[in-house]
């Protein structure tokens, strides 16, 4: 039996625009501020540099009851214990994943149209990260945005809980709980902000507002 997951503030971090103070301790900071999730993201570290800061990330989150969701590398998720894997579709299939990663771990999958998100098979895939909502300077190799209309018919078809991502920010929590998705993942509207706890807070305050 898998975990539940609270995707309401799911927190992306980037090594770029984290880099004034760490993601170590943007993470903390945001989880101070309500981040439910945090996904370890960097598509230049290797396995090596993968665990040693999915290490001190699970040190730094120990105890707030937050998973930390590693980014496509299967190998560092085993290695750190990660509550989680993130896969995209270029990536290794979830059947493969499922069969390499142990029982319980949380396995996300991103998808961005119908087609796909009808083909989750929930026995396999725990959440969906549903986008790019808008573009975003943070993944330039993302598909075309689908906009809130696109987010809603993907949310509609998908089995599975689901997170909104791409170019989301402060002002959009509305319009993804009312396309049907569980929550927003954010990437610059918390990384590289001069105070990563305010900037949660106040995303997490509006979610909470959002969804009443």
């Amino acid at each position: 039996m898998r975990r539940s997951l609270d995707l309401s503030l799911y927190l992306v971090l980037d090594p770029f625009l984290c880099s004034s103070i760490g993601m170590v301790e943007t993470a903390r900071l945001a989880v101070a501020g309500g981040a439910t999730v945090v996904q370890l993201r960097d598509k230049q570290a290797d396995t090596n540099a993968m665990i040693e800061c999915g290490l001190a990330l699970k040190s730094a989150l120990a105890g707030t009851g937050v998973p930390l969701i590693v980014n496509d590398d299967v190998e560092a998720a085993i290695a750190i214990s990660a509550e989680g894997l993130h896969v995209g579709q270029g990536d290794l299939g979830v059947t493969e994943v499922r069969r390499q990663i142990p029982a319980g771990m949380i396995l996300g999958l991103s998808v961005g149209t119908v087609e796909l998100a009808q083909a989750v098979d929930p026995q396999l895939v725990d959440y969906v990260g549903v986008g790019p909502v808008f573009a975003t300077r943070t993944k330039l190799d993302h598909k075309t945005p689908i906009g809130f209309d696109g987010l809603a018919r993907i949310a509609r078809a998908v089995p599975v809980p689901t997170v909104a991502i791409g170019g989301l920010k402060e002002g959009h929590a509305a319009q993804v709980l009312a396309a049907g998705a569980d929550g927003l993942a954010v990437v610059s509207a918390i990384c590289g902000t001069t105070d990563p706890q305010a900037a949660a807070r106040k995303l997490a305050i509006e979610i909470r507002e959002a969804s009443r």
